[in-house]
């Protein structure tokens, strides 16, 4: 069996990229998607099944939507799985589930790493992704030939679960800043400000943060950056980090924001879209604001 063989289960938005990324770098992947035709687009050999994936790679990338999908497909994996073989699941997954996981996996003698992956559609293209890694040390550091052709910064965070968990931790600021943002970029536009300028003030001042310097100085001219998360799973990873506070008795008091916010844009029929959109939703109850006049590309 070659070393260089890689298993990828999950060929969507990022696990299509980040299959791209492996092929370009002299990795053959095995590949398989519910969606025909996924794996021949990212240059991939097409699996029929996860059962073939599983006997034909040592180690299996999964890039799933959350834990109740990557579930079932952890336990196919299960039933033919063997000693050795490692899993890696990049997946927003809920950290209980993926210990659980990595227990059923070192009962059969295999290895279940959650390598929870930051950066968005555009980093997966360049290969600049940020792992947050949990899990077995030893074995993750035999993965960093199968990490570099996607990530520019791996970084171990303990065991089983610790990767996943920093992941809905970030996934949670992100949201935040995106929601809180958006709500700041409508109220400026409706106040007369030049948008740009509102934008220079704030990423030399003390509200900066991710969104205003990479996302906003784009919609602004109307490129909303389509193509990443959208705004229902966003929503989703808000509910993923609740629930991660919940179990670890923290009080959460700042998710009613960006969950009442990204939960208005799906009522309004953008929760599909990414999930710049938004500011179109917060934009729309108060009084049909746009940030942008143009016809820019993201604009529908």
């Amino acid at each position: 069996m070659s070393e260089k063989l890689v298993g990828f289960v999950g060929l969507g938005n990022m696990g299509g990229r980040i299959t791209r990324r492996l092929v370009n770098a002299g990795h053959a992947v095995l590949g398989f998607d519910s969606a025909p035709g996924r794996a021949q687009a990212c240059g991939a050999k097409a699996a029929s099944s996860v059962a073939e994936v599983v006997k034909g790679a040592d180690t299996i990338l999964l890039s799933l939507p959350d834990s109740t999908v990557v579930e079932p497909v952890a336990q196919e994996i299960l039933q033919n799985t063997k000693a050795g073989q490692v899993v890696v699941d990049l997946s927003t997954a809920a950290p209980s589930s993926t210990m659980r996981l990595a227990a059923s996996f070192a009962e059969r003698g295999a290895i279940f790493i959650d390598a929870g992956i930051s950066g968005g559609a555009a980093a997966a293209e360049k290969g600049t992704l940020t792992l947050m890694v949990g899990g077995d040390k030893a074995t993750a550091d035999k993965l960093k030939n199968v990490f570099t052709p996607f990530a520019s910064k791996v970084v171990y965070m303990g065991a089983s679960g610790a990767g996943h968990t920093t992941k809905l931790l970030n996934n949670f600021l992100n949201a935040v800043s995106l929601a809180a943002t958006a709500e700041v970029m409508v109220a400026g536009k409706k106040a007369g400000l030049d948008l740009h300028l509102l934008l220079e003030v704030l990423n030399a001042s003390s509200g900066v943060n991710f969104a205003t310097l990479n996302r906003f100085p784009r919609i602004v001219d109307g490129d909303y950056l389509e193509g990443g998360l959208t705004g229902k799973l966003m929503t989703k990873d808000v509910v993923l980090y609740v629930d991660c506070l919940h179990q670890l008795g923290v009080t959460s008091l700042n998710a009613a924001g960006p969950m009442a916010c990204f939960g208005l844009g799906t009522a309004l029929g953008y929760g599909d879209q990414i999930s710049n959109r938004v500011v179109d939703a917060i934009g729309d109850v108060s009084g049909g604001i746009r940030l942008h006049s143009s016809t820019g590309k993201g604009k529908k």
